[in-house]
């Protein structure tokens, strides 16, 4: 019975090679002055759809051999896989940070509704 409303094979597929095409992109920075500067850029350059900045009370990372603490702010960004590239080179251009963390995650599911709007404002 192919139009069987309880068979969800078909958009199972669907959604999966459409979900494929977002990104959820992860990036610390220092202060919050320069986590809304790029997220600002990001989005008024079509790079992104969405940037939440998260305050981020703690973060431990080993660098040049110390043990280094500091306060960061967590950039969430939502983008298409087609902008990564320019994205990338975006927050490296913008960023302070000799090695800035630039984490990008494929999205499993997503809404048709967020997904098109995604897609929408990061199509120039």
């Amino acid at each position: 019975m192919s139009n069987d409303k309880g068979n969800n094979e078909g958009d199972d597929k669907g959604n999966n090679e459409s979900d494929a095409a977002m990104l959820i992109v992860l990036s610390t920075c220092p202060d919050l002055k320069i986590a809304n500067a790029i997220a600002t850029q990001l989005v008024e350059k079509h790079l992104a759809a969405c940037v939440n900045i998260l305050a981020l009370e703690d973060s431990v990372y080993r660098w040049k051999g110390k043990i280094e603490h500091a306060k960061e702010f967590l950039l969430v960004i939502k983008t298409r896989k087609e902008k990564y590239i320019l994205l990338e080179m975006e927050i490296k251009r913008m960023h302070p940070d000799e090695v800035p963390e630039i984490v990008a995650m494929k999205s499993e599911k997503v809404s048709r509704e967020y997904l098109e709007w995604v897609r929408r404002c990061c199509l120039v």
